[in-house]
């Protein structure tokens, strides 16, 4: 048995998904324990491609179980959307391999609202927001005035807490942000047929979990975003909403810390951003559209294309510290082939001083210039090769140098987009 946690290294975009994806042939059940459908994880099985939100990837495999954790803000209407589809494709999605937390908070109507206005009123310092409600939602579970998903389920405790909310949010809307009002018949009776609709997913989750530990299962914790967009620790204020550190999984999934066995975290072999925020390494020539366009470097969630440019040690050492990783999964490596030389960020120069991590304050990010280590690059085509030795010689020379530089050995090697296209080096499930 083996609890395994999969976290981003970077801002997001990792390739996460195919991971997930990878990894839940040997897992029992997937739990996504943050976040919301400001996420996307995009597969390509059998030339399908899959786009996900809300649900973790696993689904698409038979007999497992899939938990949508307290820690997630769930837009039900996207959640049903979610469920039709994958149903439409021929897809079992049922209260036997899909849960959702009792204890997740809901994202109403007016946390969209209040995104969009204050984005809007922000001009050019806006954050970058995906405008789907997260934030605002996030706000009001600190501030005790959440509306849960099981709350969906008791038309009188949900129209009460609704037109509480809602009074307030109104005025927001209408006095401060100059936006029409919301209006509360319409939303009560929209989101009680979402209740309906999902009641027979509903339980806790957290108690799922512990049952499914003690007898044994192996469980895989999926984050969304990446280490860089955490709300603590991350870019701020160019960051999430949630926690995306490992060490969120257990509060929002609702299980002890002593139960998670190992964390593997996820970085391309490359590095993107989306949004406004620093990026040190970013590449803003012909070479960072090369990567955009070859990698397809576009949000599964906005469409919004990604900032580009090489992969940078210091993101990559403050999450190994933030996260304690057991292993390195690197994605994307077959969007370098081509660049005749390629270069790693090792340290920072900030004024006088070298660093290895990044410095907590932006204004001092912002200051620092990338130290640059280089690369000579290669031709080959890689996306058939299954075995760390068929791999180019100057293809793992930069692969070890990237494990020489962080201390952290490899696990995984993905050289495509599909299921099939990775080297596994050492499986999470399966390392001893």
């Amino acid at each position: 048995m083996a609890n395994v946690v999969i976290i981003g290294t970077q801002w997001g975009d990792e390739g996460k998904g195919k991971v997930v994806d990878l990894l839940t042939e040997k897992a029992d059940c997937v739990v996504r324990f943050q976040g919301g459908n400001n996420a996307g994880h995009t597969l390509v099985v059998n030339d399908q491609k899959h786009i996900f939100h809300l649900i973790p990837s696993g689904i698409l495999h038979p007999d497992k179980t899939c938990l949508i954790g307290n820690g997630v803000v769930i837009d039900p209407g996207v959640l049903i959307k979610e469920i039709n589809h994958l149903q439409e494709q021929g897809l079992a999605v049922t209260p036997e391999n899909l849960v959702v937390s009792a204890s997740a908070h809901v994202i109403m109507p007016y946390h969209r609202a209040l995104d969009a206005a204050r984005e809007k009123r922000k001009g050019k310092t806006k954050i970058g927001t995906t405008g789907r409600g997260i934030g605002p939602c996030y706000e009001d579970k600190v501030g005790r005035a959440g509306i849960r998903i099981h709350d969906l389920l008791d038309r009188t405790v949900f129209t009460e807490k609704l037109h509480r909310t809602l009074e307030e949010k109104n005025f927001l809307l209408e006095q401060f942000f100059h936006e029409p009002p919301l209006d509360p018949a319409a939303i009560e009776d929209e989101y009680l047929a979402y209740g309906e609709r999902l009641a027979p997913y509903v339980e806790s989750v957290s108690e799922f979990l512990y049952k499914m530990d003690r007898a044994g299962r192996n469980l895989l914790f999926e984050g969304a975003q990446g280490t860089h967009l955490d709300i603590d620790h991350g870019t701020y204020p160019y960051v999430t909403s949630s926690n995306t550190v490992a060490g969120n999984a257990c509060c929002g999934a609702g299980i002890g810390p002593t139960r998670l066995h190992r964390v593997f975290g996820v970085a391309k072999a490359y590095t993107t951003r989306v949004g406004s925020g620093p990026f040190p390494t970013e590449l803003l020539g012909d070479t960072g559209i090369r990567i955009r366009e070859i990698g397809g470097e576009f949000g599964s969630t906005t469409g919004r294309p990604r900032r580009c440019g090489w992969l940078d040690m210091v993101v990559l050492k403050t999450s190994i510290r933030l996260n304690g990783l057991s292993g390195l999964i690197i994605t994307k490596l077959d969007v370098l082939t081509g660049i005749p030389q390629l270069k790693i960020a090792t340290t920072y120069r900030c004024g006088s001083t070298q660093r290895e991590t990044l410095p907590p304050a932006l204004s001092a990010l912002e200051t620092c210039q990338p130290v640059f280590e280089e690369f000579p690059g290669w031709e080959e085509d890689i996306r058939q090769v299954r075995r760390w030795a068929d791999l180019p010689r100057n293809t793992r020379d930069y692969l070890l140098a990237l494990e020489e530089l962080t201390g952290v050995p490899l696990a995984i090697v993905s050289v495509g987009p599909g299921r099939e296209e990775t080297i596994i080096l050492q499986h999470p499930f399966e390392t001893s």
